[in-house]
């Protein structure tokens, strides 16, 4: 995920990143070696082996992948002016900021199956357990970090760069495919041989260090090294699908447009600016309304303002911009929701401040003094004369799950999950607890009633596409275990709030396996009166005693989430963020 995009850190304990069945690419040093021994240790694209399989009959619509011969890639050796520059770094990284808390330490966050792996072409997955059901047909692609270089100090989950893995279904045949998106950013490291761009989120923790790193930063811009208007972004967060194009995003720069060819390869066509009218940044997290074509979506800094909102019409062309100036601190908005008349954004109690680092302290960090907002605005406002805001004391939202409207638009109902204990949210988020909430706003009365949903640490909660900004029954969300790390899904039924727990199927992954964010994939999408659980729930899932990773379909109807289709991978795929199934008419639309 980009700088400044969610608050889930990983805090792996001491005696897992020791463990010997950990496995891991990335080398590491002795303890007895310090940081500024490492300079620019690339993380080496490998040839992969392709699965030969028997021939296939002639229904079958996937061109054969290509064979994969030996490619061995050539390490760049850096330049005498980047040699220098990684030296300062180096020092930086020893004496100066050295990753001393695990939260930003790469030995604890590149541990187990968040450790980077190679690309991987496209190759012929097995097939282990039941079939692929004739709906699936097309792609489920999924985001995530994916460092091109060792870290050389202080390293966030959210820094790494962008990779997407795609395992594209025809006819019950699967082929998987693992690319980086090629970022400016990524583009310029792999020419130079080494990182040049400084991490973030985990860079600029106290005014030492951030002066330091920012020097060498102007440093580097001053030799000609890079050129931060063409973005410094990772696009490592989420993707969308409108206006005819596929997108990898991260809320810390333009969205980036791929493709998937004929044969499952994944190719990014650049950095999209929408004719010019699109700058600075997007959300990771546009809502796309399933029946007009239309997305939604917003930016947040730390200068005024704060919250800048706007849309794209069917055909992908940007509307003109709204500007929010009544939040009047810089909010951690990471996400938001819309129904069919309204757009709904919660100012939460985290926040950005740039002084903190005065202080030693993070550029964004929790204030428990503030009192929580949710701030509701028309869907087509054309200026934030019509914006309310509502108290809502202690609501803190990293992700929205849906919103509708009741009592012709009066009403709205909000569906996310609510973290506990914000305080840890950005360092140990091993203790954080995150409860899906069922929040109802009478926009004429000002009254807000909350309801929970499920007494269980659940994120990553989604539902039918079909229902987005409408009225949804069902909500299948991650089990953390604690979070990033899902240990199961859970099938919960909103009808049923106010009743106690409303899960009413679950499916856990086992011991020493973890999925992903979960994905509904409908069974008849065009079908107006198919049940709205009538379809498949999708993940990745990782053994990690055996090293192995598989797609996992599973019946969205079943009590207990049954096992439809089980395809092993040829290739470990690692923990990751969002993902979504784009079906073969829209890919060949790309």
């Amino acid at each position: 995920m980009d700088a400044l995009s969610s608050s889930f850190l990983f805090s792996p304990n001491q005696q897992k990143l020791f463990s010997p069945t950990i496995t891991t690419t990335i080398p590491r040093s002795s303890p007895h070696t310090p940081f500024l021994n490492v300079f620019s240790v690339r993380i080496e694209e490998r040839p992969q082996k392709t699965i030969t399989k028997p021939a296939k009959s002639a229904s079958t619509t996937l061109p054969p992948p290509p064979s994969s011969k030996p490619n061995y890639k050539r390490t760049v050796e850096p330049s005498m002016t980047t040699t220098i520059f990684n030296a300062f770094d180096a020092i930086i990284n020893t004496f100066v900021d050295p990753p001393v808390r695990s939260s930003v330490d790469p030995r604890h966050v590149l541990s187990n199956n968040f450790a980077p792996v190679d690309e991987l072409p496209p190759t012929e997955c097995d097939v282990i357990e039941g079939s692929l059901p004739p709906c699936l047909d097309g792609a489920y692609i999924r985001n995530g970090p994916n460092p091109q270089y060792l870290p050389r100090g202080p390293y966030h989950l959210f820094d790494g760069d962008g990779m997407l893995h795609s395992i594209r279904i025809s006819n019950g045949r699967a082929v998987l495919c693992s690319r980086y998106v090629k970022t400016y950013k990524y583009t310029i490291e792999r020419q130079a041989g080494s990182p040049i761009l400084p991490n973030v989120f985990s860079g600029f923790n106290g005014l030492t260090a951030s002066a330091a790193r920012g020097a060498v930063f102007a440093a580097r811009f001053l030799a000609g090294q890079f050129n931060p208007v063409n973005g410094i972004g990772v696009a490592n967060t989420s993707l969308a699908f409108f206006g005819g194009k596929l997108y990898a995003l991260g809320e810390s720069d333009l969205p980036y447009v791929v493709r998937l060819t004929p044969n499952g390869d994944i190719e990014t066509v650049g950095r999209h600016d929408f004719d010019g009218k699109l700058f600075m940044s997007m959300t990771a997290h546009p809502k796309i309304d399933p029946h007009t074509g239309e997305a939604f979506a917003f930016r947040y800094g730390p200068i005024p303002p704060y919250l800048t909102y706007f849309r794209f019409d069917a055909n992908g062309n940007k509307q003109p911009d709204v500007p929010i100036f009544s939040m009047v601190t810089p909010s951690f908005l990471h996400d938001f929701a819309i129904t069919k008349k309204h757009a709904i954004f919660a100012d939460i109690q985290i926040g950005m401040n740039p002084m903190e680092m005065l202080t030693g302290g993070s550029p964004v960090s929790s204030n428990p003094a503030k009192v929580s907002r949710i701030g509701v605005i028309p869907r087509y406002a054309k200026d934030e004369s019509q914006m309310k805001w509502f108290d809502v004391p202690g609501f803190n939202i990293i992700h929205a799950t849906n919103a509708w409207d009741e009592d012709d638009g009066n009403t709205i109902v909000l569906l996310a999950p609510n973290i506990l204990s914000v305080e840890h949210a950005l360092e140990r988020m091993e203790l954080v607890h995150a409860l899906i909430e069922k929040v109802t706003i009478d926009l004429t009365t000002g009254i807000v009633s909350r309801t929970p949903i499920s007494a269980k640490n659940l994120d990553f909660a989604v539902i039918n596409q079909n229902h987005i900004g409408k009225q949804n029954r069902y909500i299948y969300a991650a089990v953390g275990d604690p979070m990033p790390k899902i240990s199961g899904i859970v099938k919960l039924d909103v009808s049923k709030a106010g009743m106690g727990d409303c899960t009413v199927a679950s499916r856990m992954f086992g011991e020493g396996c973890y999925g992903g964010e979960p994905f509904f994939v409908a069974r008849e999408p065009e079908n107006p009166e198919a049940e709205e659980d009538d379809g498949y729930v999708v993940s990745y899932v990782h053994d990690e005693r055996r090293g192995e990773s598989t797609f996992l379909v599973m019946d969205a109807k079943s009590a207990n989430l049954e096992t439809v289709a089980a395809v092993k991978l040829p290739c470990r795929v690692p923990y990751g963020f969002h993902g979504l199934f784009v079906r073969e008419r829209d890919l060949k639309k790309l």
